[in-house]
């Protein structure tokens, strides 16, 4: 572990190595550098669900890309890691905290097509890539007359198949697409997907800054100034939902909160994953309950009232979950222990 206090060595960022990983990692780069003072090094890694093509439902869910990076941190070969919040399984390890969440990007989903066709007007027969369960779901009640196909591969690789005609369209997050440098839509046309209609995975559009729960006093101040209190408190509730419900990072269910003024706001839909099916909730609570007094800045896992305000997060999104599984949420979820 780098010690903040050696000037002359760089902090060691763990990254993936793709181009959506590298770009969001050195925009924290970026920012850490300016809070610390110090020069931020990215240190790339390979992970299984990089180089393993099978479906991720196969080879454990979205947790197979950050089980290297965490062995990398572990084993002291970067100080610090950057992972998309929505690929973390939502048990924490004892021994890691996630020491920051910067500002979410945009939430939403995306539909790329080569000429601008809006998704439900797609023709019978048209094919959509997608290699998410929720979003093949979604797809299913959207534009039944489509096809969606399981797909895996970075975003240059999925949008290059509709723009050969393999695939008339690919869902992709909003946020990786806008963190990507350049136009990587290179002539293609993006539909934003609404979240009323079209909720989103647990975290999606945010990023999670992890380090090592012994990591040194300097770093873990520094970090905490790239803490979101909002994208905290919001993302705190999307994933107890996912806790609630037993389910892991692909079940087929979405979930989004929103902190708004002194209340959070809940949309979560849980799918059948065979047919048109689905339960949902969408819940308005107040982030109240003694805990009117909101700090305005810095680690909001830390601080005490930041802290009371993750506490009454996590408990709203787990009463959103009790609420699906009373509707019968739970006959239409997998169960799956990579939580």
């Amino acid at each position: 572990m780098t010690s903040l206090s050696d000037t002359t060595a760089p902090i060691r960022l763990g990254t993936r190595r793709s181009a959506l990983a590298r770009a969001q990692s050195g925009q924290v780069a970026a920012a850490l550098e300016k809070v610390s003072g110090r020069r931020v090094e990215l240190v790339p890694f390979v992970s299984e669900g990089d180089t393993n093509r099978a479906s991720l439902s196969e080879i454990g869910g979205m947790g197979v890309f950050a089980t290297r990076l965490r062995e990398a941190l572990r084993r002291g070969e970067c100080d610090l890691l950057v992972h998309s919040l929505k690929d973390l399984p939502t048990a924490q390890p004892d021994d890691l905290v996630i020491a920051a969440t910067p500002a979410r990007a945009d939430a939403r989903d995306v539909a790329v097509t080569r000429d601008g066709t809006p998704l439900h007007e797609l023709g019978a027969g048209s094919t959509v890539g997608t290699g998410s369960p929720r979003r093949i779901a979604q797809v299913r009640i959207r534009t039944p007359r489509s096809r969606a196909v399981d797909i895996r591969g970075n975003v240059d690789s999925r949008l290059a198949r509709v723009s050969s005609g393999e695939l008339d369209a690919v869902i992709l997050a909003a946020a990786g697409l806008s963190r990507l440098d350049g136009d990587p839509l290179d002539g293609l046309h993006a539909e934003p997907l609404g979240l009323a209609e079209w909720p989103t995975a647990p975290g999606q559009g945010a990023l999670a800054v992890e380090t090592t729960a012994d990591a040194p006093a300097e770093l873990r101040s520094a970090l905490a100034l790239l803490d979101d209190e909002d994208t905290r408190i919001a993302v705190t509730a999307e994933r107890a939902t996912l806790a609630g419900l037993d389910a892991g990072c692909q079940a087929p269910m979405a979930v989004h909160a929103a902190v708004e003024g002194r209340n959070l706001r809940v949309r979560a839909v849980v799918y059948a994953p065979a047919d048109e099916r689905r339960i949902g909730v969408d819940v308005t609570e107040p982030l109240s309950r003694g805990y009117i007094h909101r700090n305005g800045s810095g680690d909001g896992a830390n601080a005490a009232d930041g802290a009371d305000l993750i506490g009454a997060a996590r408990d709203i999104g787990s009463d959103v979950a009790r609420r699906l599984l009373e509707r019968g949420a739970a006959g239409l979820l997998p169960r799956d222990q990579t939580r």
